[in-house]
């Protein structure tokens, strides 16, 4: 997260390495918070090597935070490694992860805060059927929305197929 694109696109400062694995630890102990790792399949060649460092592309992520509905979480995506952007990665990994979120934790809708000057992920986002909610000036984001019912749940279903999902250690 050194990068000054990732970190605009983000809205991230730079950390040290001891705060990234602070970071890192906290968030996987945070019931509230649920990261996928997304590798490029190109990298492992299709099979799970030994180690997954090299094939790491970004994150996907799930904020469990709105206190008024249990169903509804913030949903957020990263490909930080530039070699691996521009592949469908990150579709790929939120369709995946609403998929997941939607069979396992309940879900019925995902809001994204995108800032304005983000136009990739704006597209991404607005490409996978969400739709503005709201803006703030002040922050200059665009929250979209993206609401789930049976019928959106067979079309994710149906565009992840194939795919897969493992654990890792």
């Amino acid at each position: 997260m050194q990068d000054p694109y990732l970190q605009e696109a983000t809205a991230s400062e730079p950390l040290t390495e001891d705060e990234e694995y602070e970071m890192q630890k906290s968030w996987a102990e945070d019931p509230k918070k649920c990261t996928f790792i997304v590798l490029d399949a190109e990298v492992v060649g299709y099979r799970r090597p030994a180690t997954c460092l090299d094939a790491m592309a970004g994150d996907v992520n799930l904020f469990l935070n709105d206190p008024d509905d249990a169903s509804t979480a913030e949903i957020e995506v990263m490909i930080a490694e530039e070699k691996c952007r521009r592949k469908g990665l990150a579709r790929e990994a939120l369709r995946l992860l609403m998929l997941y979120a939607v069979r396992t934790l309940r879900l019925r809708r995902f809001v994204a805060k995108i800032g304005e000057g983000n136009v990739a992920s704006l597209k991404l986002f607005q490409y996978l059927g969400y739709v503005e909610v709201s803006r703030s000036q002040a922050f200059r984001e665009i929250t979209l929305e993206y609401r789930v019912g049976q019928e959106e749940e067979k079309l994710l279903a149906s565009q992840t197929t194939g795919m897969q999902t493992s654990m890792y250690d």
